[in-house]
């Protein structure tokens, strides 16, 4: 019999808590450590169709990688969103664990896997707190290509989204060195790792980080940019880390989320 405390406990040995951000606020949402666990759903996001999703299909946890309570919360009446979908979780017996910023940051983590598909070799984080761990990761290509040809190898790599991928700089342009970081990454624009790279992928560019990104490049050098979908960035992550807790946790059904949770609907080009 697998206990909630068990599946806490594999977490924690892949995704220390100690590696999250200051800021961050992953760990045990809702749901008693001593409750029984035989199915989990994994997902990006806590909002009503996943939890629906893992509710129907019988799951005991939610395994998300958005903490839920994130953000200062002074109430979960059901009045609220948060509220409600934290009533709905409690009395559909389902309980609710994050692995944010833990999760980015290991070896196998949310940008280390975006790295992977894209080919890179060599990646190391951008930003390093132990060896091989860190946020972000930056490596080479194994041969040169044009940043519209990586624009469109992530098209391929990424499940659909409304907003695509947007790019700033020359389709022809040839890069060779790539930083990644998954879900949102302007924060890292002004690494030395990032500065140095052909082209920065991340998610969540806004406009002004980005306008002076590019500003500065004209000037002192510095990456392309593309801008992906937060929640197509991270998805990619959720097979990995079904499959490390498969092993942590044999005889739990393991089952990753389909359900698209980017918030764009769809976009109208101009």
């Amino acid at each position: 019999m697998t206990t909630l405390a068990d599946v806490m406990a594999a977490a924690e040995r892949l995704w220390p808590i100690a590696g999250a951000e200051s800021w961050d606020a992953p760990g045990l949402v809702s749901g008693d450590p001593r409750a029984t666990v035989s199915r989990i759903v994994l997902a990006v996001d806590a909002v009503a169709e996943t939890i629906d999703e893992a509710i129907d299909a019988n799951a005991e946890l939610l395994l998300v990688h958005h903490p839920l309570l994130l953000r200062s919360v002074t109430t979960v009446a059901e009045t609220t969103a948060k509220g409600a979908l934290i009533a709905r979780l409690i009395r559909g017996g389902c309980a609710l664990l994050a692995a944010h910023t833990n999760a980015d940051s290991v070896a196998t983590g949310t940008s280390a896997r975006l790295a992977e598909l894209v080919g890179l070799t060599d990646a190391r984080p951008i930003v390093e707190t132990a060896p091989g761990i860190g946020l972000g990761r930056v490596g080479r290509l194994p041969e040169p290509m044009t940043l519209g040809a990586l624009a469109r190898r992530l098209a391929g790599i990424l499940p659909l989204t409304a907003t695509g991928v947007r790019v700033a700089g020359s389709f022809d342009r040839v890069v060779t060195t790539v930083a990644v970081c998954g879900g949102a990454g302007d924060s890292l624009l002004n690494e030395p790792a990032v500065r140095a790279a052909d082209v920065y992928v991340t998610a969540d560019l806004r406009h002004h980080p980005a306008s002076e990104a590019v500003e500065t490049a004209r000037v002192a050098g510095g990456p392309a940019l593309i801008d992906v979908s937060h929640w197509a960035s991270e998805w990619l992550w959720l097979e990995v880390a079904a499959d490390e807790l498969r092993e942590a946790l044999p005889g739990v059904e393991i089952n990753v989320s389909e359900l698209r949770t980017d918030p764009w609907d769809f976009v109208v080009v101009q």
